[in-house]
């Protein structure tokens, strides 16, 4: 038995190796100010599909943008987590309302806080029983250390956020 040896490898005529044995390139990763971490769209783009989403039902965006209608759901996570990366919803609070009200059959129930000043949904949540609820927890564990409107706070993605007050 005879070993495979590297002038045993098919060549093409004219001396040039197969395609199958040429050494595949990798590929080159390089962060760029115009797209996300892992995305293969624009920032742009994600930003046109997020709008859209806002405005027209997710199957019209994915015909419009002609992308799966998969891809519109993971286009809207990543835009979203941005966003709340930048922003924290409980900065500059001075007055709110908790309220829990229930729907449907079988106790389910709906908390929300809502910023009196602006009037505005800060937190909400949907959950099966009140003795699950716990919304108070919940939001104690979100903001266990108070901070001023002028304190900055670190996002999950590192940077620095700053609390704009709406005063």
């Amino acid at each position: 038995m005879a070993s495979a040896r590297p002038r045993d490898r098919p060549v093409l005529p004219g001396g040039r190796l197969a395609a199958s044995e040429l050494p595949r390139p990798r590929p080159t990763v390089t962060q760029v100010p115009w797209a996300r971490h892992g995305a293969g769209h624009t920032r742009h783009f994600h930003d046109q599909v997020a709008w859209l989403v806002t405005h027209t039902p997710k199957s019209a965006v994915s015909d419009l943008m002609r992308i799966a209608w998969r891809t519109v759901g993971s286009v809207i996570a990543r835009v979203v987590g941005d966003g709340r990366a930048a922003h924290d919803p409980f900065c500059g609070l001075r007055r709110i309302g908790i309220d829990e009200i229930s729907y449907k059959r079988r106790h389910r129930y709906l908390t929300v806080v809502v910023d009196h000043d602006s009037g505005r949904l800060v937190w909400g949540r949907s959950v099966g029983t009140r003795r699950r609820s716990g919304a108070s927890s919940t939001l104690s564990a979100k903001n266990a250390v108070p901070r001023s409107p002028s304190s900055p706070r670190t996002g999950r993605s590192g940077s620095r956020m700053s609390c704009e007050s709406a005063a």
